[in-house]
């Protein structure tokens, strides 16, 4: 393991014994209830939503279908020493919205890193550049998570593996704009919620199916839509969560309808029980939401209680 590694988890141990968490509805940025929520901290898998968008991104701008968009699986994946759930390896050939399915429902980093390797490389050619694909990659990862505010974030690869010189970090309020922004995206908010998937891989042997487990135990609970799991060392066990209820619905003084939508996004890095507190978060944050809007929504400070997540443009 790296020396500088070893200093920075000497150095965050104490915090990690503590639970960070957040709980906020997404469409009025209400904060509902934090704990060391702006600490800096690894966060393991959660990254892989940002792999996702920034892979969104680049797919939506060049008009590339992900479902028929190939990509191939580079040679750098066997560095990270990781078993692939979905048994990747170099060589082989999947869709990118197969690739997609592998890095958000099955955690899986070889899949992350090749959806990084094909990406990056594609946005070098565009720009007429020359350099390393996983890194200008991570760089617009980067520049999305300075354009949605999470300014406490720095990325350093696709994966959340804590493997490289200096490790990366966030805190939970920067991973709940990054899961407020994550399922604006249909997308995601689809592909998340499958409890499985089967997918296609084209290998040296040929071509076979898999069928991928989806990782967060939530799924399949009333009004849960995803969103992503994580567990490293350094991290502790992570889980990113986005819950709906049905829209509020009210009589305006004119006569016209008033419609409220409500949607829970809550975070909780290095909880033993990550998802049994989500669920008592979430309990309890929809009780206090929905007092609090029956108050008539109130703000007595803007900067402390309203999360802002502006939509990059």
């Amino acid at each position: 393991m790296h020396k500088l590694l070893l200093i920075f988890i000497s150095l965050v141990s104490p915090l990690l014994a503590q639970e960070a968490h957040m709980v906020v509805e997404a469409y009025s940025g209400k904060v509902i209830s934090a704990a060391n929520s702006t600490k800096k901290r690894p966060v393991a898998s959660l990254t892989k939503m940002a792999t996702a968008m920034v892979a969104l991104d680049w797919a939506n701008a060049t008009g590339t279908d992900i479902s028929a968009h190939m990509i191939r699986v580079p040679a750098i994946v066997s560095q990270l020493g990781t078993p692939s759930p979905a048994s990747l390896s170099p060589g082989d050939t999947l869709t990118l919205r197969d690739a997609l399915y592998c890095a958000l429902l099955s955690s899986d980093n070889i899949a992350a890193l090749s959806i990084a390797h094909h990406v990056g490389s594609r946005i070098l050619e565009r720009r007429r550049k020359e350099g390393d694909p996983v890194f200008a990659f991570v760089a617009e990862m980067n520049k999305l998570s300075k354009a949605i505010l999470a300014k406490n974030t720095r990325f350093v690869n696709t994966h959340g593996l804590e493997n490289d010189p200096k490790p990366g970090y966030s805190t939970a309020a920067d991973m709940a704009r990054l899961s407020i922004h994550a399922m604006r995206r249909n997308a995601i908010s689809f592909i998340v919620r499958q409890p499985s998937r089967k997918i296609t891989v084209n290998g040296v042997s040929g071509k076979r199916t898999q069928t991928l487990r989806n990782t967060n135990e939530l799924i399949g609970e009333e009004g849960i839509l995803g969103i992503k799991t994580g567990t490293t060392n350094a991290a502790g066990p992570c889980l990113a969560t986005c819950m709906d209820r049905d829209p509020l619905v009210r009589i305006k003084h004119d006569g016209s309808k008033g419609v409220t939508p409500r949607r829970l996004i809550v975070i909780v890095l290095n909880s033993p029980d990550r998802f049994g507190r989500t669920r008592k978060l979430l309990r309890d944050g929809w009780a206090y939401y929905d007092s609090w809007l029956a108050a008539g929504a109130p703000i007595k400070n803007q900067k402390r209680e309203i999360l802002s997540t502006p939509a990059p443009r």
